[in-house]
């Protein structure tokens, strides 16, 4: 298979895990071309609801009756096991299939300006902007985004034209499966040991992303990554660097910050004044996922003015530090920060933000994760006014039984600092009802389902 046309002759397609917020976007993608789309997922959701809403059958458990002797091919995602009841049913019945990242790199194929976004750190919020400029430029841009973007009112916009904007996830090598003509990436750090053995294979996976881009196309990376001329030496597209110092192509002048820690700035290319910019997210983080959307503006044609446009109507992604309400005048936000460099960065920006004491209950991200950076929890996290740690959110594994969320507790103790551990969400909730003042922050912490104790607070 060369391209999704290549495909016209297999009229059913089925997704193991329809309900996980890619794969969703790509069943409606192919859905919305005419294909015949079915789905599973474990449990039902809002994404399946939806699903469900526009014609789309989606089963719930595995089952390898779902698989029907009439479904041309199969995708899944890195998540399913290979014991997985439908995928050995593929198998006895010869049905093709393939990953959700060959299949979406089969569909960016089809257009001619595929935009795929990557690092560790910031991609959600970054194609975000970026979509929103392209939205802003009038240029009807097909999107699929890792979090719900109220301009499109999901994860999902099917456009017209020929830009395709994706996140591009390192995770499992999926963004090697991408056929990017325009790329960014924004941060390179370890992350996802699971299956990565070290920083150094990470560095390798990501210079392979930016070598996958041809000589005709673009791209913006962060001017201070480690050792970036040898990182840069195998490129062979057109490449821009992005910074908070003179020293990159792009970068800011006369930073300033307002009450809710959003920055405005004058955007700069290889010292040339290009335009003002105000940010409606907070945190010096999104200067830089700024800068790099200004650059892929630039190269694609588009004004900062465009721009300033589109970032006029953002005020963030979904779970990143989202101001959910507030009960008693205690703030609530929730944030998706599971790595603890997008921690620091979330406490960073609660620090300028109004308050007067900071909560911050934390859901360790998968036992790999959590045994990984123990430590680097604990000091991140010792910084907060009253932390509250809750089990491990396990997704994709099993657990070991030598990590717990307990242990970093342990080390924020031999830290000197106060931590608490709290199992039960509705626990949770009352401790910080009984504990919180008015003109407190509480921030829910984690890529899990712990957002759900602020939409337990909201229910008091």
């Amino acid at each position: 298979m060369t391209n999704l046309n290549s495909l016209l002759n297999k009229k059913r397609i089925h997704f193991i895990g329809i309900g996980g917020i890619s794969m969703s976007g790509l069943a409606e993608i192919v859905h919305n071309r005419g294909f015949i789309v079915t789905g599973s997922d474990v449990k039902s959701s809002n994404t399946t609801l939806h699903l469900e809403q526009i014609g789309i059958k989606v089963y719930y458990g595995h089952s390898s009756s779902s698989i029907s002797s009439d479904i041309d091919l199969v995708v899944y995602t890195a998540a399913i096991a290979s014991d997985n009841a439908e995928l050995l049913a593929c198998k006895e019945k010869h049905v093709e299939c393939v990953t959700r990242s060959e299949f979406l790199g089969l569909i960016m194929k089809d257009y001619e300006f595929p935009i795929c976004i990557s690092g560790t750190h910031g991609k959600t919020t970054t194609t975000s902007m970026l979509s929103h400029a392209l939205l802003s430029a009038e240029l009807d841009p097909t999107i699929t985004v890792g979090g719900i973007l109220k301009a499109i009112e999901g994860n999902i916009r099917i456009g017209k034209s020929n830009f395709f904007i994706t996140e591009a996830c390192e995770y499992c090598d999926s963004f090697l499966d991408f056929f990017p003509k325009v790329g960014i990436i924004l941060n390179i750090e370890e992350d996802h040991l699971d299956y990565f053995k070290d920083i150094h294979h990470i560095r390798t996976s990501f210079q392979k992303f930016a070598s996958s881009i041809p000589q005709d196309g673009f791209l913006a990376i962060n001017g201070g990554l480690e050792h970036l001329d040898e990182f840069l030496t195998p490129i062979k597209c057109k490449t821009e660097t992005f910074g908070l110092t003179a020293d990159y192509n792009w970068y800011p002048k006369d930073i300033v910050f307002n009450d809710k820690a959003c920055a405005s700035f004058d955007a700069y290319y290889n010292g040339e004044f290009k335009g003002h910019i105000q940010l409606s997210a907070p945190g010096t983080h999104n200067i830089l996922n700024c800068l790099s959307v200004c650059a892929v503006c630039h190269y694609l044609g588009l004004s900062l003015d465009t721009l300033n446009e589109g970032l006029s109507h953002f005020t963030g992604a979904d779970q990143r530090f989202e101001v959910k309400g507030s009960i008693h005048n205690i703030t609530l936000v929730d944030d998706y920060a599971h790595h603890p460099t997008e921690i620091d960065a979330t406490i960073k920006v609660a620090k300028a933000y109004p308050h007067h004491t900071l909560y911050v209950v934390f859901q360790p991200h998968t036992y790999t994760r959590t045994k990984a950076f123990l430590n680097e929890f604990a000091e991140v996290l010792s910084q907060v006014d009253h932390v509250i740690i809750t089990d491990i959110y396990a997704a994709r594994e099993k657990n070991p039984g030598d990590i717990s969320a307990k242990d970093i507790v342990k080390k924020i103790h031999n830290l000197g600092k106060e931590a608490l551990y709290i199992s039960d969400f509705d626990e949770i909730a009352n401790y910080l009802l009984e504990h919180a003042v008015p003109n407190d922050l509480i921030i829910t912490m984690g890529a899990g389902n712990v957002n759900q104790v602020a939409d337990i607070l909201l229910g008091k």
